[in-house]
């Protein structure tokens, strides 16, 4: 029995233990899982909800993605019938623009074919007009008669209104042409009174100080700088060279510093000028001026001839001695007037930058301008006869109111008539110039 009831309180014991400790966590676990599974229902519900409501979402999408397509599917029908259109409207746009290039090209084509023919027919017929008239003026007498014509027709002209100019004040400004016609008029004065050992020693003198102002810039700067008051100047030349110098030479000096001179290298050009006149006026006083102009015009057709000698007789970094030998043995097989050749020394001795062509052809018309005449360059294509020159003469100086001197070149490439030149006046009346200007006119 009391075994019994040692196994009745023992299973009390358990019960109260399962009650006091057990069943209260049993039943929160229990209470935890429902509230977990009605948790998980109303989620499930939520789902539910959502996923109704997502179909209707997407039926709704599907009906607007249908309506969508439909619509684009008109703008696209729409939009492939404008484009055809417009390809079919610039098809016909660009058929009409390729046919007018193709018509623009044709009548180019015809222009150059056409402007290729004139061309070949107009060389052809130029060059068959210059072996006929190459055959006419071999003849002589033709020849002659085409200067003749051209006399006649220059006849006919009217006077010439150009300004010819000539010597060295050409290419001076103003001031310095007053300045060199001053000095000019004292070398007149000077130069009455002198005659020929003066006249040399004057030139020889007068170029000497040439080259010492060439050697001394500042010298020169100095005299040819403008003052009111020239004395300090013309002290200046007693000073240096009254014990150097003739008393006709200082003379003249002091006239050109006591000038009012637009550059340095004027009052250079001055003095290098009145050097020159005094063995031009040396030649008038020998009688020999139409000898030493004829020699000097042709000395600077030499010279056109030979543009090596040019060349190295205008260098003038090269010592003037060289220059002068070179020129010697140039002249040294013709019978030289000593008056010309003095002249062509003092000229290439002086050259400073100018070519020697140049100068010996302003050297040449300055001889020409101190009678009062002008130079007429004439280029024939061969000489002239007496008749012709007298007459060519008669014309030109009725023409520029002014005696002229016709200085003759031959050059038989002219074929036929004159070319003349005076000052900066050209009149061509020449076969070959004509025959040049025909060829010109040919389309290109």
């Amino acid at each position: 029995m009391s075994t019994f009831i040692g196994q009745l309180i023992g299973f009390a014991v358990i019960v109260f233990i399962l009650m006091k400790w057990v069943v209260p966590l049993v039943r929160d676990m229990m209470r935890k899982q429902q509230d977990a599974i009605r948790a998980a229902l109303e989620e499930s519900a939520e789902a539910a909800k959502k996923l109704e409501d997502a179909d209707v979402m997407h039926a709704r999408a599907v009906e607007d993605a249908k309506a969508e397509s439909a619509k684009v599917t008109e703008e696209a029908r729409h939009d492939s019938e404008r484009i055809a259109a417009q390809l079919q409207e610039q098809a016909g746009t660009d058929a009409e623009r390729i046919k007018a290039q193709g018509e623009q090209q044709v009548h180019l084509l015809r222009q150059q074919t056409i402007r290729q023919l004139r061309n070949s027919l107009g060389e052809g017929a130029v060059q068959k007009a210059g072996e006929l008239v190459r055959a006419h003026v071999a003849d002589p007498a033709a020849q002659a008669a085409t200067v003749d014509r051209f006399i006649d027709d220059l006849d006919g002209m009217s006077s010439s209104t150009a300004n010819i100019e000539t010597g060295a004040s050409v290419r001076l400004r103003a001031a310095s042409r007053q300045a060199m016609a001053a000095l000019t008029e004292e070398f007149d004065n000077v130069a009455g009174r002198l005659r020929e050992p003066g006249l040399t020693t004057l030139a020889d003198e007068l170029a000497s100080v040439v080259t010492l102002l060439l050697a001394e810039p500042i010298l020169t700067r100095h005299l040819a700088e403008p003052s009111d008051n020239p004395q300090a100047k013309t002290g200046l030349v007693d000073g240096l060279l009254s014990d150097k110098l003739d008393t006709h030479t200082l003379e003249l000096l002091r006239t050109a510093v006591s000038q009012r001179w637009s550059a340095d290298a004027d009052l250079l050009a001055g003095i290098e000028h009145i050097a020159r006149l005094a063995l031009l006026k040396l030649a008038d006083l020998n009688d020999e001026v139409d000898d030493v102009e004829d020699q000097l015009f042709r000395f600077g057709r030499v010279l056109d001839a030979e543009p090596r000698l040019t060349a190295v007789l205008s260098d003038y970094t090269v010592p003037a001695e060289g220059r002068i030998s070179l020129l010697d043995k140039v002249l040294e097989g013709d019978r030289v007037n000593q008056t010309a050749k003095a002249l062509l020394v003092q000229t290439v001795t002086l050259l400073r930058g100018e070519r020697a062509d140049e100068a010996v052809l302003d050297l040449a018309e300055l001889a020409v301008a101190r009678r009062g005449e002008i130079v007429a360059h004439v280029t024939a294509a061969a000489d002239l006869s007496d008749a012709q020159h007298t007459r060519l003469t008669e014309v030109l100086t009725r023409i520029y109111g002014h005696p002229v001197a016709v200085q003759l070149h031959v050059d038989p490439d002219l074929l036929g008539g004159l070319s003349i030149t005076v000052g900066d006046e050209v009149i061509d009346g020449s076969i070959a110039s004509r025959l040049a200007a025909a060829e010109s006119q040919l389309p290109d």
